[in-house]
């Protein structure tokens, strides 16, 4: 049910404007559980207020450029391909906080990079979720910039409570196993997503 496309959002952007646009596209983020369990993961891992709007900032960077630029070229992917690779930026960053890598003795990617990385194909499976909307040809790019702008708010609002949760929580005894717990679900959870949309990937659903 992420990213749910309904019939009401598409009644929605034919009556509503840009803003409706904005509207739609807050919401497809905040509903997007997929992609907020990906930052959720990145949000562990780092130190402080300065880290969070760096990271926040290239992720945003990264799927900027290819929502707007996929819509805008029509660039079309497989959902359920691209909602699998999603699925496993999850997988990969529990594995990445309970230091899987070092566990290996594999070295770590560069942490800003990957941020960056998986915003360019995040951004795709968003792009994806626009183009199955009838948005016309009157003020294409600005409805696409609009869906942006939601896209944006929607992250600021979803993450401000999952900033909060983490740092109270740092400060308290239990942290350790509250960090381990949360990492090894970010590591099911992605397995579990991966595995359900390569089943809809192979069964057409």
């Amino acid at each position: 049910m992420a990213h749910d496309v309904s019939s009401s959002d598409q009644l929605l952007l034919d009556n509503g404007g840009l803003w409706s646009y904005i509207w739609v596209g807050a919401k497809h983020m905040v509903t997007g559980y997929d992609h907020l369990l990906f930052l959720a993961g990145v949000i562990f891992f780092l130190k402080g207020f300065r880290d969070i709007i760096k990271f926040i900032t290239i992720f945003t960077l990264g799927h900027s450029i290819t929502l707007l630029g996929g819509t805008y070229l029509g660039i079309q992917v497989n959902e359920y391909l691209i909602d699998a690779i999603i699925a496993l930026s999850v997988l990969y960053k529990g594995f990445e906080n309970l230091e899987g890598f070092n566990k290996l003795g594999v070295k770590v990617p560069n942490l800003l990079f990957m941020v960056f990385l998986f915003g360019l194909i995040h951004g795709l499976g968003l792009s994806t979720r626009l183009q199955t909307f009838d948005m016309g040809q009157d003020q294409f790019l600005l409805k696409i910039i609009s869906f942006n702008v939601g896209v944006e708010l929607g992250q600021i609002v979803a993450l401000i409570p999952i900033i909060l949760l983490i740092n109270i929580w740092k400060g308290k005894s239990s942290y350790e196993a509250f960090y381990k717990a949360s990492n090894v679900y970010l590591i099911i959870a992605g397995f579990g997503l991966f595995a359900y949309q390569m089943y809809g990937y192979f069964n057409g659903h």
